[in-house]
């Protein structure tokens, strides 16, 4: 692949993720309008023709990484594995 081919796939790889993102914005605008729609009507499920909308409350427990390497720093070691991953990048 020439330079100027690697430049123009550049190119349109921004273009495209111009696009998903502004695509990404739209949704979330859209969801938060019915979010809203739900608060209105104080509820937590809405029919909508052939769709069921659920916006519920959830509960999740969750380990405090941070607090435990800080309470156990020994431990907390023993108990952590390194990992190996690729990172792709474009900067101008």
């Amino acid at each position: 692949m020439s330079k100027n081919e690697l430049v123009a796939k550049i190119e349109a790889l921004n273009e495209w993720e111009a696009v998903i993102e502004e695509a990404k914005a739209e949704a979330e605008a859209i969801r938060d309008s019915i979010k809203a729609e739900m608060m209105e009507h104080d509820t937590e499920e809405m029919t909508a023709g052939k769709y069921i909308v659920r916006w519920t409350s959830v509960l999740s427990n969750r380990f405090d990484t941070t607090a435990f390497k800080k309470a156990h720093g020994e431990l907390y070691k023993e108990y952590t594995k390194q990992s190996a991953s690729r990172r792709f990048s474009i900067s101008a």
